[in-house]
């Protein structure tokens, strides 16, 4: 009955009857201690207490000596007060001197010390009177015979001072031993109930420690995944016991939910694996229509102008324009989805020179390209469908010399490739709708390829994984329109 209620009681509670008992203990031993000590200490200072009032008393019977023969000399009332004032003092000092004394001898020059005093003092205030009357003879008399008490009273003064000295040096000595032998007890004590309290804390917090420390390894292992580890037994009811049921119960309802969700994470496992083949597969889809995107009206127009020219003109200008448009198509039947910036300005020009070709140099292109950014890696066949919805919905139908600035600079943190032409501008809606890739088929052009500016800015998202990859800027009508991608080091 006793245990079960000794299991009911708080851990505060517990904690708290731990601190003060232990505090209770070490601080009656600490107040026995410290009374020793003090008790100790007050016997030292008593030691030299003799020695500092003979000291003192010598002291106060040369002040009335110096004052008795300044007052002789000069017989002001500031000496004479003086006078009246030390001799009062040494008289109370002579009357106090200590009468706790063993020796039989310094009793002996102790009770000489006072009657010398009375007489002494009886003397000086006679010849102070003397002066006082101005009876010269007398009071020269009675001054020679003060200055001889005085120098008697100073020489048994220092020999009782010198003895006292000598003894208490020896009392001091023993005392000194006797207070380190007590520290050194002291110690030895406060170290024995510093373990006995070590002890009882052990004792009255084993029972707290045990339920936590199986709590722990438990928690342990379930935190490595051993879900199967056997519940903590509960032997209290305090806060720990309380704990300990929510732990069992937590572990019961893990092992219910495993069981609940293991036939459901089969199928969502099968569902995920089927998605992750979806988006390989659309991914793979999207890179195979770029590449499958030449239109076949461009294919036509382009073969139909190499014969034309075949026919005009001599074989190595045929040549030169065949031999682009071999590695136009090369390129775009590259399998694989990535290549460098200087392949796509390449393939750039190809096209440039291709277009050149069929309509008589119609397209003005000028290039400014930062040499030091041609090898950073990009999605391949992106730039020449840029250049391409530039030709067609920009320049293909204009008044003016069509031109098309394609610059390559580096900016902080990304290489910016810009595509800039002189054509009929865009309105901000169009750019919206691309950029949402909302845009519908009939705003395709009949020439286009196919390859649109949502489909190059999709897989430039894919590519680098984030979303700001391409800007377009149209400032208005017939002002052309610039079209700036950000290519990003992986």
């Amino acid at each position: 009955m006793k245990n079960k209620n000794v299991q009911k009681i708080s851990i505060q509670t517990k904690l708290i009857a731990v601190f003060l008992l232990t505090s209770l203990v070490l601080l009656a031993v600490n107040l026995v201690l410290h009374q020793s000590m003090n008790r100790m200490t007050q016997r030292i200072d008593q030691v030299y207490a003799v020695n500092v009032s003979l000291n003192e008393l010598q002291q106060v019977l040369d002040q009335v000596q110096d004052a008795m023969t300044e007052y002789l000399n000069t017989k002001s009332s500031d000496s004479m007060e003086d006078y009246y004032k030390y001799e009062q003092e040494y008289r109370r000092l002579s009357q106090e001197l200590n009468q706790d004394i063993s020796s039989q001898e310094r009793k002996i020059m102790e009770k000489n010390i006072r009657a010398l005093s009375e007489q002494y003092l009886s003397v000086t205030n006679y010849t102070v009177e003397l002066k006082r009357g101005r009876n010269v003879e007398k009071y020269k008399v009675s001054y020679e015979e003060a200055a001889n008490l005085y120098d008697v009273l100073g020489t048994f003064i220092y020999s009782l001072n010198n003895q006292q000295f000598m003894q208490n040096s020896d009392n001091y000595a023993v005392m000194l031993d006797a207070l380190r032998y007590s520290q050194i007890s002291n110690m030895v004590i406060l170290g024995v109930v510093a373990l006995m309290n070590l002890a009882l804390i052990y004792l009255m917090t084993k029972e707290m420690i045990q339920p936590l420390r199986r709590l722990a390894e438990a928690a342990e292992k379930v935190g490595e995944g051993e879900l199967t580890t056997d519940l903590v037994e509960v032997t209290t009811q305090d806060e720990i016991g309380v704990v300990t049921n929510a732990f069992n119960e937590m572990v019961l309802g893990i092992r219910r939910y495993i069981v609940q969700l293991k036939d459901s994470m089969e199928q969502e496992s099968a569902m995920k694996e089927k998605a992750l083949k979806t988006e390989a597969h659309l991914k793979d889809a999207q890179l195979k229509y770029l590449q499958a995107q030449i239109s076949p009206h461009f294919l036509f127009n382009t073969l139909n102008a190499g014969a034309q020219l075949a026919m005009m003109e001599d074989a190595d200008r045929t040549y030169t324009y065949i031999q682009n448009v071999a590695d136009f198509f090369r390129y775009t039947m590259k399998d694989r989805d990535d290549t460098t910036l200087a392949d796509e300005l390449t393939q750039v020009q190809h096209y440039i020179y291709i277009l050149n070709v069929r309509f008589s140099g119609e397209i003005q292109f000028e290039s400014h390209v930062d040499e030091e950014c041609l090898n950073v890696m990009m999605p391949s066949m992106v730039l020449q469908p840029i250049v391409e919805n530039s030709v067609n919905y920009g320049i293909r139908n204009i008044d003016w010399q069509g031109r098309i600035n394609l610059t390559v600079t580096r900016e902080d943190g990304y290489i910016c490739v810009s595509i800039r032409d002189n054509g009929i501008g865009m309105s901000q809606d169009k750019i919206d709708r691309i950029m949402e890739g909302r845009l519908e088929r009939q705003d395709l052009s009949k020439n286009s390829n196919g390859v649109g500016l949502d489909n190059v800015i999709q897989r430039l998202r894919l590519f680098y994984d984030r979303e700001d990859v391409l800007e377009i800027t149209s400032v208005g009508p017939d002002m052309g329109t610039e079209v700036a991608v950000k290519l990003y080091s992986l």
